[in-house]
């Protein structure tokens, strides 16, 4: 099997892991004549930096080859898909290559298990240290590490990657032992947490004067939505554990899609894809608006309501917080109003320290109007208690299906 062969099995079996985001990756780029490659500037997979730089990776498997059974994906041991695998070599010269002819900026390499954890993981290692070490590679790389793999393997790792991750796949270790018997929870946090702790000496390192040191800036993880019983309340409840204790950057949220020859064990269909979208807001929640799980998801309801977006579906079961004098709220009261974002927070509390706030300085923050109504007073608008308290009020702000115009 030649080259191209392998890359389009590998890079197509790659393409199920969607926690590939570039976001922290340090700028360097090969001005002044040294080194190949570049972390920064505009761009095969597209990843985006907090400061939205589109950054192009070279997304593959360094193998398809697995010795796992994990019921849900198209690479386990028992799938009859067709296996490649590509040398360490091989994988280093087609990142250089891709590189050279301005097709990517950077790599993310995951893999198969194959004879065991440490021997693949020194064959990830091998290939981001060769890179680095050898063609002085500066453009972003992004290691998938393997839990079961020594703490010094996936120190290496860190070393040389931006980014490190390692899968979840579930939030609990129950889905596991049904869809995934060899993979254990309490193990991948342990793995978590042994790379939150070397990334904390990183920083330290950084802060104390360390110039050239050369570490990941941050890990993700990945879980799988639709797969299993799993409600919506265990997979935040989860993330807010990573975030909180692990320092995770991101979890990614990744719907079920049904695969060739699927295990009895696996649902039929694959759920809305509006699932994963109401989870990625309600992360946002978390992570940014000050929002609790139990605030999002109250007990008597695990999992989000996919009409309403979170935000909106919390200010309509706590109608007696609102509505709030866009003059006088704090911030993080402002936050929690619906239409209402990070930025246009921080504008509105700016404005109103120059004047008074109307609605016609909302529309110019192109904020939605009608979402926003009911729960914000400004000087020249004042909602009707009446229309607050109304039933009506989910029915007038549930967004209504459209025909589709053919032309």
């Amino acid at each position: 099997m030649n080259v191209d062969e392998k890359l389009a099995i590998l890079a197509d079996a790659a393409k199920y892991d969607a926690s590939c985001a570039s976001s922290g990756a340090t700028r360097r780029d090969s001005r002044g004549g040294r080194g190949v490659g570049s972390a920064g500037g505009a761009g095969i997979c597209h990843s985006y930096a907090p400061d939205g730089r589109c950054i192009s990776l070279l997304k593959i498997l360094l193998t398809n080859r697995c010795l796992y059974d994990c019921h849900y994906c198209i690479n386990r041991r028992s799938s009859n898909v067709r296996r490649a695998g590509f040398t360490a070599e091989e994988a280093i010269d087609l990142t250089l290559d891709f590189y050279k002819r301005n097709y990517i900026e950077g790599l993310f390499l995951s893999s198969g298990i194959v004879r065991s954890a440490d021997h693949t993981m020194e064959q990830v290692v091998r290939v981001a240290r060769t890179l680095r070490e050898e063609h002085d590679f500066r453009g972003y790389i992004h290691l998938k590490t393997i839990p079961e793999a020594s703490s010094e393997l996936i120190a290496q790792a860190a070393r040389y990657a931006d980014r490190i991750s390692i899968n979840l796949e579930l939030p609990s270790q129950r889905g596991l032992d049904r869809l995934a018997p060899e993979k254990n929870l309490n193990r991948t946090q342990a793995a978590m947490g042994r790379i939150r702790d070397r990334l904390d000496e990183a920083t330290e390192r950084r802060k104390g004067g360390d110039r050239k040191l050369r570490h990941a800036t941050g890990q993700s993880t990945q879980v799988i939505v639709g797969a299993d019983a799993s409600t919506d309340a265990d997979f935040l409840g989860r993330a807010d554990e990573l975030y909180r204790g692990y320092k995770l950057r991101r979890v990614y949220y990744s719907a079920f899609s049904p695969i060739p020859e699927p295990s009895s064990l696996l649902p039929l269909a694959a759920p809305p894809l509006v699932r994963e979208h109401r989870l990625y807001q309600a992360d946002w929640l978390l992570r940014h608006y000050g929002f609790r799980v139990p605030e999002i998801l109250p007990p008597d309801a695990p999992n989000l309501d996919l009409a309403l977006d979170p935000k909106l579906a919390w200010a309509l079961r706590n109608r007696h917080e609102f509505p709030l004098n866009v003059q006088t709220a704090s911030r993080g009261q402002l936050l929690r109003v619906p239409g209402l974002g990070v930025r246009n927070v921080e504008r509105l509390l700016s404005i109103r320290r120059q004047t008074w706030v109307r609605l016609e300085d909302l529309a110019r923050l192109r904020v939605s109007l009608p979402k926003v109504r009911p729960f914000l007073i400004t000087v020249d608008h004042h909602p009707a208690r009446e229309l607050l308290d109304s039933d009506r009020l989910r029915a007038r702000l549930v967004r209504q299906p459209e025909q589709l115009d053919l032309f």
